[in-house]
């Protein structure tokens, strides 16, 4: 399927937003609330919303990663759609070598740490 000019300019605008929301949302907790424990809980009421409502939602989630980035049997924080079924589909982001190395040894770190703790 193809897309529009339109829907990669808004796919985009969206992504730096949550980038700017997930750098931004402990110090906004800590201001309102004076600790980031809020935070937690507000994250999963916002998952749990677009679940039930259906709302194919772009949000950073953990799912197991099934090749996508070179990856595989680990699950990472990725953009994806949310709707009735949970993530529904990964958001693909462009990485450079330098971000596409770093997402790699952070899998390999998460995979040994589970290993190490028998999870693997």
């Amino acid at each position: 399927m193809q897309h529009s000019a339109a829907f990669w300019r808004i796919l985009l605008e969206t992504m730096r937003q949550i980038v700017e929301d997930v750098k931004n949302s402990a110090y906004e907790i800590i201001a309102k609330k004076k600790a980031t424990y809020y935070g937690i809980a507000m994250s999963v009421v916002r998952i749990c919303r677009a679940i039930v409502m259906n709302e194919k939602s772009i949000l950073p989630v953990s799912s197991v990663m099934h090749g996508e980035y070179g990856i595989s049997d680990i699950s990472l924080s990725m953009p994806a759609i949310v709707g009735r079924n949970g993530v529904e589909t990964h958001i693909p982001i462009v990485l450079n070598q330098d971000e596409q190395a770093k997402l790699e040894k952070s899998a390999d770190t998460l995979k040994t740490i589970a290993e190490n703790a028998g999870l693997l």
